[in-house]
């Protein structure tokens, strides 16, 4: 199991939100992948299934309403078999991905107060995610790749920021 190739989809996964690059995104998975994510109207629980690359493709046009998000992987752990099916099918691996995810937003606009400058320097909020990924990874004929990754939130928090920096 190459853990280095393993770790890179969840780097190259984090730089494409980041950069609401959908095709790059959607190249972290294999073609049936699926994403599951949380439902924030109810209870948190991951119920929330996004499949395929097409589907994939459009996951980070959803954060261009924030000024910026930066997703940092903290940690991972692999476990796999490296020697393949006995057919000569692809490699499997599961993995769990811990890391923080900041989504920065602008404050809201006071009506009374002043207008214009650089956006950048406005306060704002980082609405930060404490998230867990739960993946099975398969090796094909463009390397591993995101079979099922499995969005676990397990604290949410917002903290004011006094300048919210340079946006995408």
């Amino acid at each position: 199991m190459d853990t280095a190739a393993l770790r890179d989809l969840s780097t190259n996964y984090a730089a494409s939100v980041d950069a609401l690059d959908g095709p790059g995104f959607a190249a972290q998975f294999t073609a049936d992948g699926e994403l599951w994510v949380p439902d924030a109207a109810h209870d948190y629980t991951p119920t929330i299934c996004i499949a395929g690359s097409a589907a994939l493709e459009r996951i980070p046009s959803g954060l261009a309403r924030y000024h910026s998000t930066r997703h940092e992987v903290v940690g991972a752990t692999y476990d796999g078999d490296s020697q393949g099916d006995s057919d000569g099918g692809d490699d499997r691996a599961t993995g769990e991905i811990t890391g923080i995810a900041h989504h920065l937003s602008s404050a809201p606009v006071d009506p009374d107060g002043p207008t214009g400058g650089d956006p950048a320097d406005l306060p704002g909020t980082d609405t930060i995610w404490h998230l867990r990924y739960v993946d099975d990874y398969r090796r094909g004929a463009n390397g591993w790749r995101i079979a099922r990754r499995v969005l676990h939130l397990d604290r949410v928090e917002e903290q004011p920021v006094d300048r919210l920096g340079p946006g995408r």
